[in-house]
C-alpha cells in the first residue's frame, strides 16, 4: 500500500534578486527563544533562494545559529572579523570562510561591499552600529541595496518609533524612512527586499565604499596629528 503521508520535496523557489545577504546581529542568542527561531528561519529562506551569506564571523549567539543553518542547507558562508574579536566572538570551529580584517570600519565596509541586500535581526549595540551605517549610507548614495529589519516580536518597535519621530520632526525625510524595509517574519521580509524599489534621492552618488572608507582613515590621521 502506497504511504501518502511520504514528505513531498519542497517546490523550487523564484530565483532571488540576491547572490548574496549581509546579515548583523547578536553575538549572544538572546533571552527570548523567538529570537533564535527566527534567526534559523532566516537561514532557511536563504538556502530556500539560494542565497550565500556574509556576516560578522562570530560562532556564538545569534551569529553562530544563523551561520551554522547557511551552512547545513549548502550555501557558502563568509564571515568577516576584526583579529582583535575573533577569541571573544569565535569559540570551536567556524563554519565556511573566515576573513580576518584589521578593524571594525574595514569589517563593515567589506561586508557591504560584498553583499547585495542587509537584513538585521535582534542584538545589541553592534547590530544597531552597523544597520544605522549602512542605511545612513544608502541616505547619502553610497549605495542602492536594500536594508531589512526581521523585528521578531516588535523588538525594534522603539527603534522605528524614534525614526518615525524623527521624521516628523524633520531630520529625516519621508523618501529616506523607505529606505528601511521591516517585517516580524523571515518569508515577508524577504519578499518585501526582493520587491524593494528605492525612493530617495543619494547627495553622494559617486562615493564608493573604498573611498568612503579612505575618508574615515584620512580623517582620523588628521586628529591623530
Amino acid at each position: 500500500m502506497e504511504n501518502n503521508h511520504q514528505s513531498q520535496p519542497l517546490q523550487p523557489t523564484k530565483a532571488s534578486r540576491f547572490k548574496r545577504v549581509c546579515v548583523f546581529c547578536g553575538s549572544s542568542p538572546g533571552k527570548n527563544p523567538s529570537y533564535q527561531l527566527a534567526a534559523i528561519q532566516l537561514a532557511n529562506q536563504l538556502v530556500e533562494r539560494n542565497i550565500d551569506l556574509v556576516y560578522g564571523g562570530g560562532s556564538i549567539g545569534l551569529m553562530g545559529l544563523v551561520s551554522q543553518a547557511v551552512f547545513n542547507g549548502g550555501r557558502h558562508v563568509l564571515g568577516v572579523i576584526p583579529i582583535t574579536l575573533m577569541p571573544r566572538e569565535i569559540t570551536g570551529e567556524t563554519v565556511g570562510e573566515v576573513r580576518p580584517v584589521t578593524g571594525m570600519h574595514q569589517r563593515k565596509a567589506e561586508m557591504a561591499r560584498l553583499a547585495d541586500a542587509f537584513i538585521a535581526l535582534p542584538g545589541g549595540y553592534g547590530t544597531l552600529e552597523e544597520l544605522l551605517e549602512v542605511i545612513t549610507w544608502a541616505q547619502l548614495g553610497i549605495h542602492d541595496k536594500p536594508v531589512g529589519l526581521l523585528n521578531v516580536e516588535g523588538y525594534y518597535n522603539s527603534l522605528l518609533s524614534f525614526i518615525d519621530k524623527a521624521v516628523d520632526e524633520g531630520f529625516i525625510s519621508p523618501s529616506a524612512r523607505h529606505i528601511i524595509v521591516s517585517a516580524q517574519t523571515a518569508h515577508e521580509l524577504m519578499s518585501k527586499l526582493e520587491e524593494y524599489v528605492p525612493k530617495h534621492n543619494g547627495v553622494a552618488s559617486k562615493l564608493s565604499w573604498e573611498m568612503e572608507q579612505q575618508l574615515v582613515y584620512t580623517t582620523k590621521s588628521d586628529i591623530a596629528r
